[in-house]
Order: C-alpha cells, then structure tokens, then sequence
C-alpha cells in the first residue's frame, strides 16, 4: 500500500518564529554583547570537549559533565549557563539518533576557537528576555552579575538593544528560546523567536475553492507545480544549484589543506553557513511565492512528491547528488506546510515514483528518454519532463479534466522569485496532447 504522510496543523496553535536585527545603542553596548556571545561559545566548546573526551572512553558517560555555572554564571547568567548545556544535550542526542540511522556525519563541532574567531552566539531562556514592539522596538536581555557590576548595570536591570524589523508575530500567547547571534555575512546582531500563536491572535484563511495541486521536487527546476485549475508554475534553479556546488567544492578545498587532526576551520564554518542560509532564503520565499499563487487559485489540497522517490529512480548519479545535497526535503516540506497553514490549506507528501519516466500519451516507463528538461517517447510524445512529471503525478491523486495554461517561469534573483517571460521552458516542444491531459 502506498505510504501516505500529511501534514496537518492544530488550528488551536501554531508554532512560528520571529527573525529580526538586533541594534546595540552603544559601543559600550556592543562590547558588553559581544563579550556575553564569545563567553557563551567558550562555555560550548568546554561542555562539548568534555562530551567528545567521554564519548572516547567507554568507562565514562556522555551525559556525566561537570558543573559550569560557578565559572560562567557571573558573566552569562544561570538561566544561560542552562541554555547553552540544553541545546548542547540536544546537539549529541541528534548525533546519537543520527547514528543508529548510519546518517551521521560526525559528533556536534566547536563554535571556533579565540585564534580563529568564534561564532557569537547564544541562548537565551524564555522568561531570561522580553521583546517590546512600537514605534522604539527594543529587546532586554538578562546578563550576569559580574558584568552588570562592569558596565554599570543596575541588579535588576537587563541590557537594552535596539531592534529592527518587522515580524509577522508580534501578538503571541507564549515565547521560546531566544537564538542571538552575529551574521558575519552581513555583520548585523540578529535574533530568531520562536513563538506559539493561539487561534484567539491569529484567524486561518480559508480556502477559496476545492481546487487541488501536485509539486515534482527537481534538481535543475526546484518546483514544477501543476493544477487542477490548470495553470503550471516552474521555478528554475539551475543558478541556485550552481551557486551551491560551487561553494561545496570551496569547503572540499580548504578541508584538503586542513592540518592532520583538524576538521573545519573559520572560513570553512562560515561558508556552511553562507550555503545553508542562501538556499533557506531561496526556499522560504518559494514557499511563500507559490502558496499565495495557490490560493489565489483556490487550491486547498497540496500534493509533494516524496524525494525518495527521485534519489531511488531519477536519471542521473551526478544529479541524485545535486538533489540530495541540496534539498534539506523535511525543512522544506515543513515550511511549505506552515505557510500553506496560514491559508486554510493542507499539504501531503505521497510517492511519485516513476513520474519523470512516464509518457502521458501511452503510460510507457521503458521507452521514454529524458534528455536535460525533455521527456520525449517513441510514441511521438515531446514536453517538459518536469512539468509533464507534476501533470503525471497529480493525475494518479484527483481527477484532470481542464486544458493546461501556459507555464509560468519563475527566477530566482537572491531576493524575489519573479516571473520571466522570456524563458518559458521548451514551449517549441510542448506537445499538443500535454495541454488536455484529462482527455
């Protein structure tokens, strides 16, 4: 029986998060910041250190460290200190779960060492903080005694700090773990609220129609997405792609001339990090972009094509690899899903198997060749396999009774997905009998 997973949300409430800068007011601010950040690394590298050491040597436990917030705590903060071994504790507990799935890719690293630079970073518990929204946004957060008695803070007196930004979430019951951090890509402070929205802040959309909508997930077009309304979008990722193996062979490079023993470096941390957050923002902004289109279409129900399916069965060893690298497949669905939540609509996850091979004109697997973004079959069939593989794919979940529209191309210019008219895909070698394929 075919597996199916949907991701359906409790209207009740909604986990969310908040992303905004963070603005010291003054240098004496900032030094006292950077200084709470730096501490906080340092106490990560220690606890995990003493972590690893134990991991090594089978007579000692993993979960047995030693007690840091005598040494930490008149700098950070209890509540901190706290923070910082809990997400730790998560980060090896991941590892473990990781493991016993043979899908570890090595034991929680350092936050870089005071040679190198560290990365700034800490956690801040929930009641440790608080955010104020208006006209002068401000985040306060709690720091330890030894550095209120330094910068002249008062007992009860938090650091302030500018904030900047607009959140959606401004209105929440209940507050997470506050990340703060320094993007040294843009050399700004930043933090990431989680937050939970009850349904009394926060009124779901409701779907416009019953319409219903099937995504092939590619390698060289992130989405092609097809409809029952009968419109199709294809969001090109070939310059995302490129972009990302080009920084991956940057990382192999400089791993190549590490010193024997070590295993990352600064430049190497913050060129993962340039990766991850590029494709992120690539990928949030496609979320957003297509699940508006879709309700503007009156879809209520999305389809995702597993991405087992396309590592298992796709074409190509080099563009499995390119898929599988790129795409983070759970983070993405995830996001797809909270933002199709705000809408009223649900998103499932079912097997698309074989879709890229199929000809829509005789349902043939074996005969059919694909070539770069063309399906073609002896039978005369000639379209775009992607686009062609979502129509396929939403076939076998409802029924297609409508002639397809034009594609819509979508492109990627590192900050909107904007439509191009000039590159609809092989519009030259759509076949006739794609645009009813109900018929």
């Amino acid at each position: 029986m075919e597996q199916l997973c949907v991701l359906r949300y409790d209207q009740q409430s909604m986990k969310r998060a908040n992303t905004f800068d963070v603005i010291p007011q003054s240098d004496e601010d900032e030094e006292l910041l950077r200084r709470l950040l730096d501490a906080s690394a340092a106490l990560w590298n220690e606890i995990n250190y003493e972590r690893r050491e134990h991991y090594a040597d089978p007579n000692r436990d993993v979960w047995d460290i030693s007690e840091y917030r005598g040494r930490y705590g008149g700098t950070l903060g209890a509540s901190t200190v706290q923070q910082i071994e809990r997400k730790n504790r998560e980060a090896w507990r991941s590892f473990f779960s990781l493991k016993k799935k043979d899908e570890a890719n090595g034991m929680p690293g350092y936050w870089g060492n005071s040679e190198d630079g560290r990365e700034l970073r800490t956690y801040i518990r929930n009641t440790s903080y608080s955010v104020k929204w208006g006209e002068y946004s401000r985040l306060e957060i709690l720091v330890g005694k030894d550095l209120k008695d330094e910068y002249g803070l008062g007992h009860r007196e938090r650091l302030r700090l500018e904030v900047r930004g607009d959140p959606n979430w401004k209105e929440y019951d209940k507050q997470g773990r506050l990340e703060l951090f320094y993007d040294e890509q843009t050399q700004r402070f930043r933090a990431f609220q989680p937050v939970t929205i009850s349904e009394d802040h926060f009124r779901l959309a409701q779907p416009l129609a019953s319409e219903e909508a099937a995504l092939d997930i590619g390698a060289n077009n992130l989405v092609a997405c097809t409809t029952t309304t009968g419109k199709q979008y294809l969001y090109e990722g070939r310059d995302l792609f490129e972009r990302f193996r080009e920084t991956t062979r940057e990382i192999a490079r400089l791993q190549s001339l590490l010193e024997e023993g070590r295993y990352s470096s600064h430049r190497i941390r913050r060129l993962y990090d340039r990766r991850t957050k590029r494709r992120d923002h690539a990928q949030d902004a496609l979320s957003r972009d297509l699940i508006e289109r879709l309700y503007d279409e009156g879809v209520s129900t999305v389809y995702v094509g597993a991405l087992t399916d396309v590592l298992d069965t796709h074409w190509s060893v080099e563009t499995n690899a390119k898929t599988h690298n790129f795409w983070a497949f759970r983070a993405f669905v995830n996001r797809l899903a909270c933002t199709a939540e705000e809408y009223g609509m649900s998103v499932e996850v079912r097997s698309e198997a074989w879709t890229s091979q199929e000809c829509p004109n005789c349902g043939s697997t074996e005969d059919t060749t694909r070539h770069r973004d063309t399906l073609t079959c002896p039978c005369g069939f000639e379209g775009h396999a992607d686009l062609t593989a979502s129509v396929t794919f939403l076939r076998r979940q409802t029924t297609v009774t409508r002639s397809m529209a034009r594609p819509v191309c979508l492109k990627w210019d590192d900050h909107d997905w904007s439509e191009s008219p000039y590159s609809v895909p092989n519009e030259e070698h759509t076949n006739p009998q794609v645009a009813s394929v109900g018929r």
